[in-house]
C-alpha cells in the first residue's frame, strides 16, 4: 500500500473531529498530493463529480491491537459489538472510508493540483491510500438500514457562543466551529454539566461546557 497524499484539516488532535464524514459541510480541507503523484493527467474528468471516496489510514492507531468486540459511543460505550458492525479504528487494518463534497481542483506554487474538500471527518495530516469518484446509481442506497447507529441518534446541540469570544476566530472558520460544537464533541458516557472541555480547532483552543441540550462556550485561547 503506497500513501498517495495527505489532508490538511483544521483538527490537530482526534478530539472534536465529527463521528462521520458530512456530517458538518461546512468544514473545508485539502488533498495533498505526494510528489511523485503530482500527475495532473490523473485527475482527468475528475472534476465532473460532486463528491469523492477516500480511502486512509487510521494513522494513530497503526501500532494497536484489534479487537474482535468494540464499544462504539453511539452506544454510549458500555455495550460491545463484533468489529465488523463497527467503524472503529482498532480494526485488523487500520483503513478508513470517507465521502466527501469536492469543491475545486486548485493548482498551487508549490504543491501541484490539490483537491479542495467539505464534510471530511480526518485528522490534520492523515495519510491517503486512494481517491476514488463516488456514484449515485451505485453508492446511494436510501432504502438502507442503519443498524444500532440510528437507534441512539439524537439532535444537534443548541450553541451559545459570547460574541466577545466568537469576534476572536477568523470570520471564515466561524460556521465550521459552530457546526463541529453542535455535534457535541463530547464522549457520549460523559454528561457533567460543570466539566469544562477543551478543544483544539484550526489554530485556536475553545473550552466549552454542556448542560442538558446546550453547550456554552467559556473561553477561547
Amino acid at each position: 500500500m503506497k500513501i498517495i497524499a495527505h489532508i490538511r484539516s483544521d483538527f490537530p488532535d482526534k478530539f472534536g473531529i465529527p463521528r462521520q464524514s458530512g456530517l458538518v459541510d461546512e468544514l473545508e480541507a485539502t488533498v495533498v498530493f505526494e510528489p511523485e503523484y503530482r500527475i495532473p493527467e490523473s485527475l482527468r474528468e475528475l472534476d465532473g463529480f460532486s463528491h469523492i471516496w477516500l480511502i486512509w489510514q487510521f494513522s494513530e492507531c497503526t501500532d494497536k491491537e484489534w479487537s474482535p468486540t468494540v464499544r462504539p459511543p453511539r452506544l454510549g460505550g458500555n455495550k460491545r459489538v463484533g468489529v465488523f458492525a463497527s467503524r472503529s479504528p482498532f480494526r485488523p487494518n487500520s483503513i478508513g472510508l470517507s465521502c466527501v463534497k469536492l469543491n475545486a481542483i486548485e493548482e498551487t506554487e508549490n504543491c501541484g493540483f490539490v483537491l479542495k474538500v467539505s464534510g471530511a471527518d480526518l485528522l490534520d495530516g492523515t495519510p491517503i491510500y486512494d481517491i476514488k469518484p463516488y456514484l449515485p446509481y451505485v453508492d446511494s442506497h436510501p432504502e438502507a438500514t442503519g443498524g444500532f447507529a440510528l437507534q441512539q441518534m439524537s439532535g444537534t446541540l443548541n450553541v451559545e457562543f459570547p460574541d466577545e469570544l466568537l469576534k476572536k476566530i477568523r470570520e471564515e472558520k466561524r460556521k465550521a466551529l459552530i457546526a463541529v460544537l453542535s455535534q457535541d464533541p463530547r464522549p457520549q458516557y460523559q454528561n457533567d454539566p460543570e466539566r469544562i472541555y477543551g478543544m483544539d480547532f484550526a489554530g485556536y483552543n475553545i473550552k466549552f461546557r454542556v448542560d442538558d441540550n446546550l453547550l456554552i462556550v467559556t473561553e477561547i485561547n
